[in-house]
């Protein structure tokens, strides 16, 4: 298995500068990982270094409260797009599922999908499974089924829980084998990235992520 294909080599603090952004590009054509996950700010130095190497760059969207309204992430998702962004990670609008408003809730990923889509983007919904209850996760997961998205993700890694066995096994039982698993979060070991992508994780998102390979 080549595990280091597999993950979005990931650097999201608000801190994180230029030079780190650079580092992590570099580490990622060492290790050969699937992308470099960042924000929309630095896609550009990203693509720049990545240009050529098979190394993709992904942006967050509406990152991470998932709270921008709808035709922001669509003017985000275009933005990155421009600066060179090959996948996009969107933050569903959690607030609009903890209210019940499901119908608001498929909007928001039904619109950003279909931007997404429309200039060629990989798209990953992010339901942050930290926040919800068991049914709210699987009302959101068939949201996203729905929606055409390529990929649901567990977790920002900023709502105080990432992602977990048992919530991957559901995930991937709710969505079904058109749509693959992100985990996300708090993924720190090697035993456990091997966890998730026993239990149906098709991609992992970490900043540990050198870590995990040399161990």
């Amino acid at each position: 298995m080549n595990l280091a294909g597999m993950i979005d080599h990931t650097l999201l603090k608000a801190e994180a500068s230029e030079k780190d952004i650079v580092t992590l590009c570099h580490e990622a054509q060492k290790f050969k990982f699937a992308t470099v996950c960042v924000n929309p700010a630095y896609v550009r130095t990203a693509a720049k270094l990545l240009h050529g190497t098979g190394i993709g760059v992904s942006a967050v969207i509406g990152f991470p409260l998932g709270a921008t309204l709808a035709e922001i992430k669509v003017q985000e998702v275009f933005a990155v797009k421009a600066l060179g962004a090959k996948e996009v990670d969107m933050v569903m609008n959690i607030g609009c599922i903890k209210s019940g408003n499901w119908d608001a809730a498929a909007r928001d990923v039904s619109r950003v999908v279909e931007a997404a889509h429309s200039c060629g983007l990989v798209i990953k919904v992010i339901i942050e499974t930290a926040l919800l209850t068991d049914e709210e996760k699987k009302q959101a997961a068939e949201i996203v089924r729905d929606s055409g998205a390529e990929f649901i993700k567990t977790s920002t890694g900023f709502a105080g829980g990432g992602a977990t066995v048992e919530d991957v096994q559901k995930l991937k039982a709710w969505v079904g084998e058109g749509v693959k698993v992100k985990a996300a979060g708090g993924i720190r070991t090697r035993e456990l990235a091997l966890q998730l992508v026993e239990a149906g994780a098709e991609r992992l998102g970490t900043s540990a992520s050198i870590a995990i390979i040399e161990s």
